[in-house]
């Protein structure tokens, strides 16, 4: 009890994050982040990349590069309008921003589902594990043994 209680103590407090602040006047950030709300809830659970996109053929004006929209992302999730969760995709992890009013569990189904149409319609081979066109079939180092008394095929 007592070694809890200094573990307790001991630890430090996580430090105070400052606000993200935008290089825009506070009412054109509002107006790109209504922008940016309307591509993500029409388009669904999108990555950074993604939604650089959809904001590109949307053709919202304000936003210069796709490190300014990291910026507005930012900027939306910390006052709420969206949410960011991530996705397993085999080794590698995936990080997608969708708004507060999509259930969590049917973006993994639907995304599950999507992963498992990719990985059937990909080449072999670029799933881990499977062979290749390539893979030349070894052949066995010791030779099989048959039983004496079994007929050869």
């Amino acid at each position: 009890m007592f070694a809890t209680a200094v573990r307790y103590f001991a630890k430090r407090s996580k430090p105070k994050m400052k606000p993200v602040e935008t290089r825009l006047p506070v009412e054109q950030a509002l107006t790109i982040s209504t922008a940016v709300f309307d591509v993500i809830k029409a388009h669904g659970p999108l990555t950074v990349a993604g939604t650089w996109d959809r904001v590109k053929e949307a053709g919202i004006k304000g936003l210069d590069s796709k490190t300014h929209l990291k910026i507005i992302l930012r900027w939306m999730k910390e006052r709420q309008r969206v949410k960011q969760i991530c996705n397993h995709v085999g080794h590698s992890k995936q990080f997608l921003y969708v708004t507060w009013f999509t259930k969590p569990g049917s973006i993994i189904g639907e995304l599950s589902k999507q992963a498992a149409a990719k990985a059937k319609t990909s080449k072999p081979g670029s799933i881990i594990g499977e062979p290749s066109k390539r893979a030349v079939k070894a052949k066995p180092i010791f030779p099989v043994l048959k039983e004496p008394g079994a007929e050869a095929s």
